[in-house]
């Protein structure tokens, strides 16, 4: 388990949330914030968060809509730890099953209305990270289509997976949809104008018929450029990075 000593005391949501991470270990950021965002989870429902690190996509998701009942599947002990602290230090209930994607435990073998995912983004056989834990956090060592069939298996009919990926692993996402996951819609993520969009969300329903959606992409920063270290966020990401506002909009 990680030392107190070697965490740092982290606000999201402009300090609704504060939540424990490793100094050097992988850490949350925007990714978490914009997952959350685009769930769209209502009061009652039940939330798998697919990887769920040091809880802050569930956390954030739970500083927004009340009542959920969340739930964690997480392979590294430690990071499974620091979710229950992170849960517990900001008065939320939120089990953590310590386990693998690819062979879900048994104890999470039961229907869930919403399932969220960031699953690793960085290609094998780099070098993500010296650091063991951030390493495992960021590099891809399952196919895709394992996370998606995961999530697949463990919602219940009309349930939504909702997932953050690169761009370019899209034709891997939508051809490992079908046949249970349908009416997907794809936000391209563009860090600004005429800039290419790295990330995407995604969002696909178990038992969806409606036609796949490319939807107009999220701009995150004004100005041609990085101007200085002012974030310079745009009105629409800053609600969603700073005031906890839900990307719902983005997805009708």
């Amino acid at each position: 388990m990680f030392n107190d000593a070697d965490l740092t005391d982290d606000k999201f949501l402009c300090g609704r949330l504060r939540l424990l991470q490793p100094a050097r270990g992988y850490r949350a950021a925007t990714d978490a914030v914009l997952l959350a965002a685009a769930c769209p989870a209502e009061p009652g429902d039940t939330v798998l968060d697919l990887g769920c690190g040091a809880g802050a996509a569930s956390l954030c998701l739970a500083a927004r809509v009340p009542d959920l009942v969340l739930t964690g599947l997480e392979m590294q002990p430690d990071y499974a730890d620091l979710a229950r602290r992170n849960a517990a230090r900001n008065g939320m209930a939120m089990e953590v099953v310590e386990g693998d994607v690819a062979q879900v435990p048994p104890a999470l073998r039961r229907p869930f209305s919403q399932v969220i995912a960031n699953p690793p983004w960085y290609p094998p056989g780099g070098t993500p990270s010296p650091r063991p834990g951030r390493a495992t956090a960021l590099q891809v060592t399952l196919p895709l289509s394992v996370w998606v069939q995961a999530a697949a298996q463990r919602l219940h009919p009309g349930g939504w997976l909702t997932l953050i990926a690169g761009a370019d692993s899209l034709p891997d996402l939508l051809a490992a949809l079908a046949p249970k996951l349908g009416s997907a819609a794809v936000l391209p993520l563009q860090p600004r104008e005429g800039r290419a969009a790295p990330r995407i969300l995604l969002r696909a329903r178990k038992g969806g018929k409606a036609p796949f959606r490319l939807l107009p992409p999220l701009i995150l920063h004004t100005g041609p450029a990085h101007d200085g270290d002012r974030e310079s966020y745009t009105p629409q990401a800053n609600a969603i990075l700073r005031d906890g506002a839900p990307l719902l909009t983005a997805f009708h």
